[in-house]
């Protein structure tokens, strides 16, 4: 996505340990931001050179867009960034809101299950159904109450049309079974899902036999290893360029470096941002993002984390 908006941070404030909330607002007064649905992100440029996607928590009001960032372990750089440089009064350059993670208004009932920063899409959904009188139980997973970001903003709209069932597993003894979760449900329930891998996995399994038309997912992190083995021609069509991917280095990588014009994130596959349709060839794909279905028929790839099977992979670039 274009990052084509300016926005100054206004407010910043710890929600965990490792959760830091940020407020942006229009960087011009008077301005007003796009609005968005439930389950949309933005991508914030960060130091010139990195791209993150963030999903957005709070209801659109055009005066303010709000996210949470969660300090990775692992960080590739951009929540360090967010952490460590980031501050009040800052300028960022940011894209208009992206919706992968929709959300279905007229389901009967709403099963929204949060891990971790996967509460932040899940919280904007609670908030939308709460303001449309509709039911929905939200089933929120921690290792401990002081890591559960967002609790006292999603802990307000328990009872005020809906439920909230915040589960932590060194008071329960262990993990949140979704199994029973969906189980219990009632019939004709939608499933909306987001967190870590192991509860995603998890959520994968209890649904298995749940309509798909009824399951929704969002993938923060990887699946999957990103593919840097290499050793490809990438065939620009449009351009007439051909690139010679190394070993070691992403499609993406050498994209950049060879100054492609391409749009990307997240970096590892989940955003669905470095979307590019493939002409001819077959990758190897390695993203969150993409159905079963959309990667056997390898019509498009997300060139920031997926290979190549074969020796030549032709992209409409």
């Amino acid at each position: 996505m274009t990052l084509d908006l300016k926005a100054r941070v206004s407010q910043m404030r710890y929600e965990s340990p490792t959760v830091l909330s940020l407020e942006l607002v229009p960087a011009e007064p008077g301005e007003r931001f796009p609005d968005y649905g439930p389950g949309a992100h933005i991508d914030l440029e960060l130091g010139g050179t990195l791209r993150r996607s963030y999903s957005l928590h709070a209801l659109p009001d055009g005066a303010r867009y709000a996210i949470a960032v969660h300090r990775a372990p692992d960080s590739r750089g951009g929540s360090a960034f967010v952490h460590d440089r980031l501050r009040v009064g800052d300028l960022v350059a940011i894209s208009r809101p992206k919706n992968n993670f929709r959300l279905d208004e007229t389901a009967e009932h709403t099963v929204l299950i949060g891990g971790g920063i996967g509460v932040t899409p899940l919280l904007c959904m609670a908030r939308r159904l709460t303001k449309i009188g509709a039911s929905w139980t939200f089933h929120l997973a921690a290792r401990n109450r002081s890591s559960a970001a967002l609790l006292v903003d999603l802990t307000a709209l328990h009872g005020a049309g809906g439920t909230v069932v915040a589960h932590f597993d060194d008071e329960a003894g262990g993990f949140l079974d979704l199994a029973q979760v969906v189980k219990s449900a009632p019939a004709d329930s939608h499933f909306y899902c987001c967190g870590p891998i192991p509860m995603m996995n998890a959520f994968k399994a209890a649904t298995s036999k749940v309509n798909s038309r009824f399951v929704h997912v969002e993938y923060f992190s990887a699946q999957d290893e990103v593919a840097r083995e290499g050793g490809f021609e990438v065939v620009l069509a449009r351009q007439g360029r051909s690139l010679f991917i190394p070993p070691g280095k992403t499609i993406l990588e050498i994209l950049v470096h060879e100054k492609v014009n391409v749009p990307f994130a997240c970096s590892n596959g989940v955003c669905g941002t470095c979307e590019t349709h493939v002409l001819e060839g077959t990758p190897d794909h390695r993203d969150s993002f993409l159905t079963d279905d959309e990667k056997a028929g390898n019509a498009s790839m997300m060139v920031c984390c997926s290979g190549s099977r074969t020796a030549r992979l032709v992209l409409d670039l």
